[in-house]
């Protein structure tokens, strides 16, 4: 096997590894709009580091962690819905990300626009490899000592305040924790499509799942056969790599959801 094509199921499988328990959380809370929101200002992020030579992971990082705060107080405001703040803040910064990379293309730089919405992992870096293994295992024990107070505000959210839980706090951390994913998965599967990975996963996994813990395992296999059924779909056919990972994914779900049917 291609030492190219080892690098991209190595970074396939990373992604996942967070990709699945965040997944949970994203689904028992209703919160795949903000996980959307979150991957169009990933193209911001990625647009103004391009401008000001900074690396794309760290810029889109950063820009998902202050659109992250400025969401939490403009919560506070009872005046705009969540949903509404959402909409405004996903298609402002997908809008104003496309706006200044065609500034840059028009100023003679060369930018791969559709490596940014559909992922590039054929062309992942040793160095590239090393950073997203540092972002794995920073989600994965920060997940770990938040895991307890994600349930509790996903079963009920007062009720997780009345026993002392910083509510506000936690859904923070857990925003940034999203961040960090949607900037490990930018390179597998593209702006476009992240958010895909991280609820169809989960989603197939509900109905095999006794408890949280065994969802989130569950939605973690899920992820690895659709990343190495999604590859071996792109090399035998030539299709796009991560766009080729998703309709895997979506496959399994639909697998799953029959063989529900076929079991009643």
């Amino acid at each position: 096997m291609d030492d190219f094509i080892i690098k991209a199921l190595v970074a396939g499988l990373l992604v996942v590894l967070v990709s699945g328990p965040l997944g949970c959380v994203v689904v028992w809370r209703r919160m795949s709009y903000f996980g959307d929101t979150l991957a169009h200002a990933a193209l911001l992020g990625a647009a103004l580091g391009i401008m000001i030579d900074l690396h794309p992971v760290v810029s889109v990082i950063f820009t998902g962690t202050v659109f992250s705060l400025v969401l939490v107080l403009m919560q506070r405001n009872p005046q705009l819905t969540t949903d509404a703040l959402l909409g405004i803040i996903a298609h402002g910064s997908l809008a104003l990300g496309l706006v200044i990379l065609a500034i840059l293309q028009n100023r003679g730089l060369q930018v791969d626009l559709m490596s940014y919405l559909l992922g590039d992992i054929l062309a992942v870096s040793d160095r590239e490899l090393v950073w997203m293994a540092g972002l794995v295992v920073m989600v994965l024990v920060s997940l770990a000592y938040l895991w307890k107070s994600l349930l509790s505000i996903a079963v009920h959210e007062e009720l997780a305040r009345s026993e002392g839980i910083a509510v506000d706090r936690v859904r923070l951390l857990f925003m940034v924790l999203m961040t960090l994913v949607v900037a490990t998965a930018m390179k597998v599967v593209g702006i476009l499509l992240i958010t895909a990975l991280l609820i169809i996963p989960a989603a197939s996994a509900r109905r095999f799942s006794a408890t949280p813990q065994a969802m989130a395992l569950i939605s973690v296999v899920f992820g690895v056969l659709a990343v190495i059924s999604g590859m071996f779909a792109s090399m035998q056919w030539d299709s796009p790599a991560g766009p080729s990972i998703v309709v895997a994914a979506v496959m399994l779900f639909f697998i799953s959801r029959f063989s529900l049917f076929a079991g009643k």
